[in-house]
């Protein structure tokens, strides 16, 4: 069957777009806004510790407001979660306030470098996936840990390109190769992509789709800059359904010159 034109399924869900934005480091909710339009993207995620769940319309905290539900899938983050128990929490408070009960699952305990905790994170994606919830697990490039987590029911594995915000590519390469080889959901390289090239690449080797924040957040036009990244995207999916050339040790000419000269 061709991969051609294929679209993105999540949990029976259809998206048009591979390219998932987050909400972090935006220079304001408007500039946010203006850059999730740009995108393309249909779903995007949102930190439950920055969203105001309260109904008070608290003015440091009204990104959802900014967000209109019925043109993009918002993705709650539990981002900042220490461990299991609060992920769960975070998570069960955001369906409590009416959010989809889809969850980003995201446990990083470490300040320094934001690396999921591999053991609280399956712990808790157990716990949410029994409770019926869409489970969208951010995990490191582990083969196995992505493998374990796809046989207990969650709906995607997404492994780190590398530290999130660190804009350094795909540093966990060959681990992906293998997610992706091994997938039975869909695969969304997540963390680390600091240029459209970086998504083009996962997109390249078969991810399924890509989530961006910081290199489109900061950037000093972050418009064309989501722009970019959704050409980028686009590109990369192309050029994966359409069949890279493999690459060979030596030259071959592309116009032989058999005979030409006799």
């Amino acid at each position: 069957m061709s991969l051609s034109n294929q679209p993105l399924v999540i949990a029976g869900r259809t998206f048009r777009s591979r390219l998932i934005l987050g909400t972090g480091k935006f220079s304001s909710p408007e500039a946010l806004r203006d850059a999730l339009e740009a995108s393309g993207a249909e779903m995007v995620t949102v930190a439950l510790r920055r969203a105001d769940l309260s109904g008070k319309k608290d003015p440091f905290a009204n990104i959802l407001e900014f967000i209109d539900p019925k043109r993009f899938l918002v993705l709650p983050n539990t981002s900042g979660a220490m461990n299991a128990e609060e992920a769960v929490r975070l998570a069960r408070l955001a369906v409590a306030a009416g959010l989809p009960k889809w969850v980003k699952l995201e446990i990083h305990p470490d300040p320094r470098y934001l690396l999921p905790d591999p053991v609280e994170t399956f712990k808790a994606a157990e716990i949410l996936v029994k409770e019926g919830f869409t489970v969208l697990p951010y995990i490191n490039a582990d083969p196995v840990l992505a493998k374990r987590l796809q046989e207990i029911g969650t709906a995607t594995v997404m492994p780190l390109g590398s530290p999130i915000g660190s804009n350094r590519g795909i540093q966990t390469r060959e681990q992906i190769r293998i997610i992706i080889e091994q997938a039975i959901v869909p695969v969304v390289v997540d963390a680390g992509l600091g240029a459209p090239s970086h998504a083009s690449e996962a997109m390249e080797m078969g991810a399924d789709a890509v989530l961006v924040n910081t290199a489109i957040a900061v950037a000093n036009d972050p418009n064309r800059m989501a722009t970019a990244f959704k050409m980028a995207v686009e590109a990369g999916r192309a050029a994966f359904e359409s069949g890279l050339a493999g690459q060979q040790e030596t030259a071959s000419p592309t116009s032989p010159l058999t005979a030409f000269l006799d």
